[in-house]
């Protein structure tokens, strides 16, 4: 095989010559004979036992030549694009054939699409600002309050009428026209009086009725109503209220603290409250300066960037969203259905953030590039123990599946991306501040 040429047609888009001799390509043909020489016919021989010369002689030379370049096809142009030191965008690869016999050979292009030439804007000395996160009491005791509520219980109550925010058990049967209608009937249902889970008007008039009572509750069913037949028609509800339930929240105290967590006291729940809130502010600042800066650098890059990064971005996030779908036992054709949404319209929702996420890489690359970032041995080691780790099996089985290469240019980014922050200008700001300027 032979780089005979290359080219560049276009903005980000190469042409490659390449030239297989003649003792190379007749290999092939031989190989191709050897796979599909079994299903040709040649009169006064067996099926497929014609030799090759008496097979061309009787159908044409070229008769196995499309299945011979088919097996040197892929090998050719990988080798190709290593020798041309292109970097190429898996893309359509348009394809042209120059020349091709059996005595000398195949003489082909292969256009490719290549990785933009692209130009940062300053990465260096990038200003962003930086949230002074802290935690009141206020909001640690809406934690502790919110935990009670997780953990409150349902209690009957007997001695007074049914009230707003109440939960009931009811029998109920509906009728139009004094005759039932389908759908319209239950027993032992539960139903949280002010919820809005009914029909208007049904649950407001179970409010002030009593554990035993029997009654009638008239509504009129909504113009827009599912079924044709009651829509805007007026019904009557034969009704029997059988419980009234209320939400008992827990005493919160020391004994409420060892209910919920691994804690003795109050206090203890509390301080590790405030710890992990704490936490969580604090990454979500340092995301929040990263995110800025990120932007920063998307918004200075100039180059033109081809959009098969971005479809092949997009169908990356297509796929990770429908995987995410399938662990919760949903198909993506199944919550398209649901969302009322072609699969066009939600690629067209992911598009910015693969925009942004196809710049930023590049930025990134482009810094690792002109920074000359280097990953130290100790450096890859680590993060293939981080993926071990995280996948839960042995370094070794981690490295057997992803390239060297891939985790170099992966913990070089992330050393890049350090370098961004490392040299920024942060600012801090009070909370408040920070809230304010985001409203504006």
């Amino acid at each position: 095989m032979s780089l005979k040429e290359t080219k560049k047609i276009d903005t980000n888009r190469h042409q490659l010559e390449i030239t297989v001799d003649g003792e190379k390509f007749r290999e092939a043909i031989a190989e191709a004979y050897k796979k599909n020489g079994k299903k040709i016919n040649v009169p006064g021989f067996r099926k497929g036992k014609a030799p090759l010369h008496l097979i061309e002689k009787y159908y044409g030379t070229e008769i196995f030549f499309e299945d011979a370049l088919n097996l040197l096809y892929n090998d050719l142009v990988e080798d190709a694009i290593k020798e041309s030191g292109l970097k190429v965008i898996n893309d359509k690869m348009d394809f042209e054939m120059v020349s091709i016999s059996k005595e000398d050979g195949v003489d082909f292009k292969v256009s490719v699409t290549t990785y933009p030439e692209i130009e940062l804007g300053e990465y260096k000395g990038l200003k962003a600002e930086k949230v002074a996160v802290k935690v009141t009491p206020e909001e640690v005791e809406a934690e502790v309050n919110s935990m009670a509520e997780r953990n409150a219980r349902m209690v009957s109550v007997e001695d007074r009428a049914a009230e707003n925010g109440d939960t009931v058990i009811i029998d109920f049967e509906g009728f139009k026209d004094g005759v039932a209608f389908d759908g319209g009937k239950g027993e032992g249902h539960s139903l949280t009086l002010g919820s809005g889970q009914f029909i208007p008007g049904f649950e407001d008039q179970i409010v002030g009725k009593n554990i035993g009572d029997e009654f009638d509750v008239n509504v009129t069913f909504p113009e827009d109503y599912g079924a044709e037949d009651l829509a805007g028609k007026e019904a009557v509800f034969k009704v029997k209220l059988h419980e009234i339930k209320v939400r008992e929240l827990p005493t919160v105290d020391d004994e409420f603290a060892k209910d919920v967590s691994e804690f003795d006291t109050l206090d203890e729940l509390k301080a590790d409250l405030e710890k992990k809130a704490l936490e969580r502010k604090t990454k979500a600042a340092g995301e929040a300066v990263e995110n800025a800066l990120v932007q920063q650098i998307v918004d200075g890059i100039k180059g033109e960037i081809p959009e098969a990064m971005y479809e092949n971005r997009l169908e990356q996030l297509t796929e990770d969203y429908a995987y995410r779908l399938q662990s919760q036992g949903l198909s993506l054709d199944m919550y398209l259905k649901y969302t009322n949404s072609t699969i066009d319209e939600f690629k067209k929702s992911f598009r910015p953030q693969a925009e942004g996420q196809v710049k930023f890489r590049l930025a990134l690359e482009k810094i690792v590039e002109l920074e000359n970032i280097t990953p130290s041995d100790e450096e890859l080691e680590a993060e293939f123990a981080k993926l071990a780790e995280g996948y839960g099996v042995e370094v070794e089985k981690v490295k057997a599946v992803i390239p060297v290469e891939e985790i170099t240019k992966d913990v070089a980014v992330g050393k890049a991306i350090d370098l961004v922050k490392e040299n920024a200008v942060i600012t801090e700001v009070e909370e408040k501040k920070a809230e304010e300027s985001t409203e504006e």
